[in-house]
């Protein structure tokens, strides 16, 4: 985890045009399915109000409100579904993770430098060996609440009451060796954004995010209209307002409100950086980082650099929940298809399955439709090395992305495989992911230029199996293949 490769720093691409609040493009029969999935999860979880919408190729396609306890217990009416404030909760910390990313991008920081390079105040401290890949990643092992009042209900102080928390016995787990889900290292990392810009961590996140996705309605306290966060009796069909505060240095934890419209732009970002973050940072951000693998069985949640993620039979999914007291929320994204699900309630105890089951439903009624294929120019030293490969016996095929860079696979079962990209001098590539990630492959050419080999970090790939003339090492028995 440590040893992430920071994404190459570069401006990022021209903001596209926000897409408008809402745009209805499900089927009437997929609106009134998602809309009963909604009015039965508010039955049989006793919301106050709920809201949710559902993203499709970046644009909010569907909104749905049920519940009229917005404000206050005896309401009559429906939430506005698009525009009504909820707190987020932990959703904040995608931004205060995104604003990192940004300082990494832009060469401010790195994800293997320890926090004390830029918190010199943590010399010595316990958190101050952590990396930022390490926090972000929530494989720090930093622990998870302050040691103080319970700090979702009370109101916070500064950054200098903050710290004398950092110290060694703040260390739960040895960094890097599980995930352990911390709060308090986000907000360290909120701390950290801060500094590396100049401005408070709010601050940063606006003018990098909100300002230019347009997201007016996303604020560090709430402002009309917006629910009020209740919690609902056990036993019985009453409320008790929630308290609501400013959370003082844990604010980067989760101290944002939000509104389903403006979630629906930030969901962009976590599909493809919405020109706000570079794709590459995306990825990086959506690679698994620790995973909870505590009951032994296949993963299926996990965490990524400030995202969490969902593994569901290898359907993947990357987001985040929320909770704060009197709130739950959801944003999760389907890495494969791009469609996104937003929920926000103003109870305690939350929704349960409904996110999934929305953006299931949306899935089933009406398939997101497959990327159209168009050609793609593919440069002339990188058309020479498509093709089959050999390592040793095994088949492989190299194949050319639109995106510029080769991705080689199997052709006889499992194999290692990888995507690869220019890596400085020519006829020189470097690993994305699996196997050879941050690997070299280069290009051997004969005396008459043409390709002899493919060096794969000292394996030799050829074009047939064990071709005798590709140098391969220890040799081929010079009597061949036989019988």
């Amino acid at each position: 985890m440590t040893n992430e490769p920071s994404p190459p720093a570069a401006p990022p691409a021209a903001l596209p045009a926000a897409p408008p609040a809402a745009l209805p493009a499900v089927l009437p029969g997929t609106a009134r399915a998602l809309e009963h999935l909604l009015a039965r999860a508010q039955a049989e979880h006793r919301l106050p109000s709920v809201v949710a919408g559902l993203v499709r190729g970046g644009r909010l396609v569907w909104t749905g409100a049920a519940g009229t306890a917005v404000t206050d217990p005896a309401g009559e009416h429906l939430p506005d579904a698009a525009g009504t404030q909820y707190r987020i909760g932990s959703i904040t910390k995608t931004f205060v993770a995104a604003g990192v990313m940004r300082c990494v991008e832009d060469g401010l920081s790195a994800l293997d430098e320890p926090l004390r390079a830029h918190l010199p105040e943590l010399v010595g401290a316990g958190a101050g060996a952590l990396t930022v890949g390490q926090v972000l990643g929530q494989a720090s092992g930093l622990q998870a609440e302050t040691d103080g009042p319970w700090w979702e209900r009370t109101p916070g102080g500064d950054w200098r009451e903050l710290l004398p928390l950092l110290g060694p016995s703040a260390l739960r787990h040895r960094a890097g060796s599980r995930f352990h889900y911390s709060n308090v290292g986000y907000a360290v990392l909120g701390e950290l954004l801060g500094r590396l810009r100049g401005a408070r961590w709010d601050e940063v996140v606006a003018e990098q995010f909100l300002r230019p996705l347009g997201m007016a309605r996303t604020t560090t306290r709430p402002q009309q209209p917006a629910a009020r966060g209740f919690a609902v009796h056990p036993w019985a069909d009453v409320l008790l307002p929630e308290p609501e505060h400013d959370a003082g240095a844990m604010a980067p934890a989760g101290q944002l409100w939000s509104t389903v419209a403006d979630l629906a732009r930030w969901a962009g970002v976590v599909a493809d950086g919405a020109g706000v973050l570079q794709p590459a940072t995306v990825e990086a951000m959506r690679r698994p980082q620790a995973v909870d693998d505590a009951r032994g069985a296949a993963w299926s949640t996990g965490y990524g650099l400030g995202l969490q993620l969902w593994n569901a039979a290898g359907a993947r999914a990357a987001g985040h929940s929320g909770s704060m007291p009197g709130f739950v929320a959801m944003l999760r994204v389907d890495v494969g298809t791009g469609d996104a699900v937003l929920a926000l309630t103003n109870s305690t105890t939350g929704f349960g399955e409904l996110p999934v089951r929305l953006l299931a439903a949306l899935a089933e009624a009406e398939p997101a439709a497959p990327r159209p294929w168009r050609p793609a120019p593919v440069d002339a030293d990188a058309l020479e090395l498509v093709g089959p490969w050999y390592w040793g016996p095994a088949p492989l095929v190299l194949r050319a992305r639109g995106d510029g860079s080769l991705e080689l696979s199997g052709l006889a079962g499992r194999a290692r495989s990888s995507r690869f990209v220019r890596d400085g001098a020519a006829g020189t590539w470097r690993g994305l992911d699996e196997y050879y990630a941050g690997e070299l492959l280069r290009v051997v050419r004969s005396a008459d230029g043409a390709v002899s080999h493919l060096d794969l970090a000292s394996f030799r790939l050829t074009r047939t199996p064990y071709d005798p003339g590709a140098d391969v090492p220890g040799g081929v028995d010079p009597t061949g293949w036989r019988p």
